[in-house]
C-alpha cells in the first residue's frame, strides 16, 4: 500500500522519499537506483574481462591486444594518440599493444598524409582475420546464451551503456589523453570507439 502526497511516495514498510521528475514528467531516477547502476557495473567489467581473458587462451593476445584490434577493425587505420583517445586510455598501454600486434604480424604502420611523425596503425589481413574469428566465437555463445531477449531488449541497453559512458567521461575528464590529431583526410576525429572489450557485444560504430 502506498500514500501519494504531492511529490512524496510513503511506501508501507520503507521510508519515505522524494520522487523528482524529468521534462517529461516521467519520475527521476533517484540516488539509490542510480548507485545501483554502479554497484553493478564494477563486477559486471570485471566478469567481462575475465571471459574475454579465458577465451583469448592460446592466441598470443591479451584482452587489451584485443580491444585495438577490434578498434581498428571498427573504425579502420588510426594513429596512436587516436586511439588512446577513443579508448580512454593513456598512450602507452596503448603504443605496448600495437607493438605486440605488429610483433605477431596482426598489424603494421603505414604512412599518415596528415600528420608525417605519427604513423597511422591498420590490421593485416591475418588481423582482420583473427579479430573476425574472435567475434564470431563471442557472438555465438552470446546469442546462445541471451537467447530469450528481444532485439529491442539490447538496443535498450546498448543506448544506456552509451549514455553511461559518455556521463562517466564527464567525471573522469582529468585523463591524459593527447589532443586531439587530424586523420589521413584531414579531420578530427571526435567519436569515440566502442571496442569488443570489455563489451564484447558492441563493436560502436563504422565509419561512414
Amino acid at each position: 500500500m502506498s500514500v501519494i502526497e504531492g511529490e512524496s511516495v510513503v511506501m508501507e514498510g520503507e521510508p519515505m522519499s522524494t520522487i523528482e521528475r524529468d521534462g517529461d514528467g516521467a519520475p527521476a531516477p533517484d540516488e539509490d537506483l542510480l548507485y545501483g547502476v554502479i554497484r553493478r557495473l564494477r563486477p559486471l567489467h570485471r566478469t567481462v574481462v575475465r571471459a574475454v581473458e579465458r577465451e583469448l587462451s592460446g592466441t598470443g593476445l591479451t584482452a587489451g591486444e584485443h580491444a585495438l584490434l577490434d578498434a581498428l577493425h571498427t573504425e579502420g587505420p588510426r594513429t596512436v594518440p587516436q586511439l588512446a583517445r577513443a579508448m580512454d586510455l593513456d598512450r602507452q598501454p596503448v603504443q605496448r599493444w600495437v607493438n605486440h600486434a605488429v610483433e605477431l604480424g596482426l598489424a603494421v604502420t603505414a604512412p599518415n598524409p596528415a600528420h608525417r611523425r605519427s604513423s597511422l596503425i591498420q590490421l593485416t589481413a591475418e588481423g582482420a582475420e583473427a579479430i573476425r574469428g574472435i567475434q564470431s566465437f563471442e557472438t555465438a555463445g552470446l546469442r546462445q546464451r541471451l537467447a530469450d531477449l528481444p532485439a529491442e531488449d539490447l538496443r535498450t541497453a546498448l543506448n544506456v551503456l552509451d549514455r553511461l559512458g559518455e556521463e562517466f567521461r564527464h567525471l573522469g575528464n582529468g585523463s591524459h589523453v593527447p589532443p586531439e590529431e587530424p586523420d589521413s583526410h584531414g579531420n578530427t576525429d571526435a567519436r569515440r570507439i566502442q571496442p569488443s572489450s570489455p563489451d564484447p557485444t558492441h563493436k560502436g560504430r563504422r565509419r561512414e
